[in-house]
């Protein structure tokens, strides 16, 4: 009898990237202990996603994993360390999406809640809605006991500084731009082939009205489709909002069958820009291919690529992906 050598049969990819917003980012702008804090932040938040892709997790408990850390990190903004409203307080937004179902979550201006990703995410799964706002959102979150903190615990020196400074200017225009949008993010796919995105945000610095951007629209600054891809976005909101820049993405690739990388980089760095718009994407296709285009000086942004590369960038040269991590 003669014994048949069969192949092994292959493994399927995992990856996952993060982001901590896109902006004008400038290497002496950041101080060697604060840009050792948001690279250690970006790697804990990439490492803590995948660790649970290796487990077989799915993707949307690898995003909510990594989210969860970047929304306590002080240095972005979103849960501890969200911007400041006109008054002085935090308004949150969070959304979710699962590629495998097109199912999504979303919160709007919400307050006390810790992690903000969590609320999407039981909205995504627990209501027959997308998108919950303001004391709605945080009432239906307290029904699932989800962590709530002191408003003042979200709060931090640096973005009360911030708002000071805003608001001090001669002429402070009503919708204030800043030349950085911090929103946090993630996008991973896991070992049964599935994608899943989500972003978190504090909004803009000096908001009024009950401002809302594009992190939690579905289509605009979220949006996963297992024939495509998952997106999640960070930059000026509006622009985000207008050209349905997670969504146009995955649209373009389903149309085109074009390759990730270049489909992306056409939005944010052609349609985007021309239009205006600032800002940047993490995204990842159904075969764990990574891109992270971005149109301003810097993105903070950290990945672990389908090969088990770890990258982590700030600025717009910084993209040497480090060794391999240890298994």
């Amino acid at each position: 009898m003669i014994a048949l050598s069969l192949p092994a049969v292959a493994e399927r990819p995992i990856a996952i990237a993060v982001h901590g917003g896109a902006g004008t980012i400038e290497r002496d702008s950041l101080s060697s202990e604060r840009e050792a804090a948001i690279r250690q932040a970006l790697e804990s938040a990439a490492r803590a996603g995948h660790e649970l892709l290796a487990d077989g997790a799915s993707a949307t408990d690898a995003i909510i994993a990594a989210i969860r850390i970047l929304e306590d990190a002080p240095e972005f903004n979103a849960g501890r360390g969200s911007v400041l409203t006109s008054l002085g307080q935090v308004e949150m937004d969070a959304s979710i999406m699962d590629g495998a179902t097109l199912d999504a979550g979303a919160v709007a201006g919400v307050t006390r809640l810790r992690h903000p990703i969590e609320a999407a995410h039981r909205v995504m799964t627990d209501s027959p809605h997308v998108m919950l706002i303001g004391e709605g959102a945080v009432d239906f979150a307290r029904g699932f006991k989800l962590e709530e903190k002191d408003p003042d615990w979200f709060i931090t020196d640096f973005r009360r500084q911030q708002l000071e400074e805003i608001q001090s200017r001669e002429q402070v225009r009503l919708a204030y731009q800043d030349s950085w949008f911090s929103t946090v993010g993630a996008v991973a796919l896991d070992s049964k082939g599935n994608l899943a995105a989500g972003t978190s945000t504090g909004g803009m610095a000096n908001k009024r009205w009950g401002r809302v951007g594009d992190s939690p629209i579905i289509g605009a600054g979220t949006y996963a489709d297992n024939r495509t891809c998952a997106v999640s976005a960070t930059g000026h909101g509006e622009y985000f909002i207008r050209h349905v820049v997670a969504y146009d993405i995955c649209a373009r690739m389903a149309y085109t069958a074009r390759p990730l990388a270049e489909t992306a980089d056409e939005v944010v760095n052609r349609i985007l820009k021309r239009a205006g718009g600032s800002g940047g994407v993490i995204a990842i296709d159904r075969h764990g291919r990574i891109t992270m285009p971005f149109n301003t000086p810097g993105m903070y942004r950290a990945a672990i690529h389908r090969d088990g590369r770890l990258e982590v960038g700030i600025y717009g040269d910084d993209n040497e992906p480090a060794p391999r991590p240890p298994h």
